[in-house]
């Protein structure tokens, strides 16, 4: 099975039994578990989440549950920045996040087009030849 990218929203609902998407998206991760794959920039934005919508300790208890082995964690490096960048001047009519946009730039650099999210900009998002290659996305 390939590699499938988890953002943050995804791990939040997976993490949190009242959100309504949290069947599904446990669900998602189960099914895809192994091949796993989420960033550094995704983690800290799931910490920042988690300790708002909750606290510090339920925030910890995920990214380190994260962190310990759920899903390979790769590092965003200024190529990734740059590339990010890039496509903020691309897609300047739309207000894409500087952590979708490193997303979308470690998934392109891996060759990931399968994402476990519900942000509706991982469907909106282009990209490839002429940009009109679009990520596979669950649930």
């Amino acid at each position: 099975m390939e590699s499938s990218y988890v953002d943050t929203s995804a791990w939040v609902a997976m993490a949190d039994g009242a959100e309504v998407s949290h069947k599904a998206v446990a669900e998602a991760l189960r099914i895809r578990q192994g091949c796993l794959v989420t960033s550094d920039h995704v983690l800290h934005e799931t910490w920042a989440v988690m300790c708002y919508r909750h606290n510090f300790y339920t925030a910890e208890k995920l990214v380190n549950t994260i962190r310990n082995g759920i899903a390979r964690i790769e590092v965003s490096g200024l190529a990734d920045l740059e590339a990010a960048a890039a496509i903020g001047v691309a897609f300047a009519d739309q207000d894409f996040s500087l952590s979708d946009r490193t997303s979308w730039a470690i998934m392109e650099r891996l060759g990931i087009h399968y994402a476990i999210s519900l942000d509706n900009d991982f469907r909106v998002y282009r990209f490839g030849p002429g940009r009109r290659q679009a990520f596979s996305v669950a649930p």
